[in-house]
């Protein structure tokens, strides 16, 4: 597979560059450069196949050019040790759990995949990466977590002042390990300036080899659409009629990973999430994007520290608008809808969930489509652990979530050992330090 920039089809590069350069020259981000027809692997599976097999078959697939079977089985069974989980409900309604990684977010599925391929990809260039991050917490745990004991990677984790735990000290740059976490003298908006810069600046990217591990990175999303896949091998006997997937917008990464399951021949019928600012509903009912209406040649370029799915979402949408009306179902949602939609998950099935979740599960709730035909399910998706929400969860349903002793370490404040300024010199002095 080809994968181009959603600013100029024209650009076509192979996933290998597509992961180690991250972001096209045009300031865009790299999209699949057409569609695939994996209908024969999807069809193929079931409810005995593993998650780390599905990703294997899927990898060979879409990236048959680069990746021999067996390479692609090696990169699927080192990235995933661990699993989703779905779990029904009722008759009608399933709970895609996510947050069964080592730090129990859906982000460990992307970055252990990224790593993985990663890994592969600079042993058979011979080549080294590193990846600058900016984290508060679970992501730069998850980063530490996926990286652990590569040969050829290295990450650099800038937290705000205060922030940094949940690291393994063994991991440690000056402990032999190949991560190097750092605190920042300043704010969230501090760390995020200077990385934007340094990424901005194409000498030094490829003067260290710097690429990102973020969803800007086409090499964290495509495996997020291995989730709906798994699903659809765990219902394919149980459901007969439509199936649609409830999920929170959050930064439209998952939504845009199931539409991409969906250009790859995945039986869905829709995708059902909450409104935003630039997600909605036309005067007319149906689904459109507002930032759409802004031209993509009078934009900046893509900020590569905050991942703008928004415009891969955009892509979608501008290749066959009727066809993306009628499947990406958005409701208004208020705090009440989502108290509301939490409260009915604990009381009704025992479940208790995040506020994004409770927010999809809102939306179920006031959309008809999932509701039209007596034997159409729906999944309900699950990003993170609920106990990662305590207040929150307490506050909607007067129980807070317990958070698993595995997931206990994550909250452990770490020694910092290094501090600098939040300036561009500084970061390119570790930077030097470490190649």
């Amino acid at each position: 597979m080809q994968f181009a920039s959603t600013r100029n089809s024209e650009i076509n590069v192979p996933f290998s560059q597509a992961v180690l350069d991250c972001l096209p020259s045009d300031g865009g981000l790299y999209v699949p450069a057409y569609e695939d027809n994996l209908s024969q692997w999807i069809l193929y599976m079931n409810d005995q196949t593993s998650f780390s097999s599905i990703a294997g078959a899927l990898t060979s697939a879409l990236i048959k050019e680069e990746f021999s079977p067996i390479i692609s089985e090696a990169i699927a069974s080192r990235a995933f040790t661990f699993s989703p989980k779905l779990v029904q409900l009722d008759e009608n309604l399933f709970h895609l759990e996510l947050f069964h990684g080592p730090t129990g977010s859906y982000k460990d599925f992307g970055i252990s995949y990224l790593a993985s391929c990663l890994e592969h990809i600079l042993l058979m260039q011979e080549k080294e990466a590193i990846v600058l991050a900016h984290t508060t917490g679970s992501a730069g745990a998850s980063i530490a977590e996926s990286f652990r004991g590569k040969k050829r990677l290295k990450a650099i984790l800038l937290y705000s002042k205060g922030t940094m735990r949940g690291l393994d000290p063994a991991t440690f740059y000056w402990n032999g390990g190949n991560i190097y976490p750092v605190e920042i003298d300043g704010k969230q908006e501090d760390c995020i300036k200077v990385l934007r810069e340094i990424y901005s600046d194409k000498d030094l990217v490829k003067r260290y080899g710097l690429t990102l591990a973020n969803t800007s990175n086409i090499g964290r999303l495509l495996p997020q659409t291995f989730f709906y896949v798994y699903a659809f091998s765990r219902l394919k006997k149980k459901v007969y009629g439509d199936i649609y997937y409830a999920l929170s917008s959050a930064n439209y990464d998952n939504l845009v990973a199931g539409l991409y399951a969906w250009k790859f021949s995945l039986p869905v019928n829709g995708f059902v999430t909450d409104c935003t600012p630039s997600l909605g509903n036309n005067p007319a009912g149906s689904c459109e994007i507002t930032d759409s209406r802004i031209p993509l040649e009078k934009r900046g370029s893509s900020n590569p520290i905050v991942p703008a799915n928004l415009e891969r979402l955009e892509n979608v949408f501008s290749a066959s608008p009727a066809v993306m009306r009628g499947l990406v179902f958005p409701s208004e949602i208020t705090p009440e809808d989502q108290k509301q939609a939490a409260q009915e998950l604990f009381t009704k099935y025992n479940e208790l969930v995040s506020p994004q979740t409770a927010d999809a599960y809102a939306a179920v709730k006031k959309s008809p489509v999932c509701l039209a035909d007596d034997d159409s399910a729906t999944v309900l998706i699950s990003r993170n652990h609920p106990a990662f929400y305590s207040d929150s969860v307490k506050r909607m349903c007067g129980r807070a979530a317990e958070l698993p002793e595995n997931l206990e370490k994550l909250f452990v404040p770490n020694k910092v050992e290094k501090t600098i300024s939040p300036d561009r010199t500084a970061i390119i002095n570790i930077l030097h330090e470490i190649k």
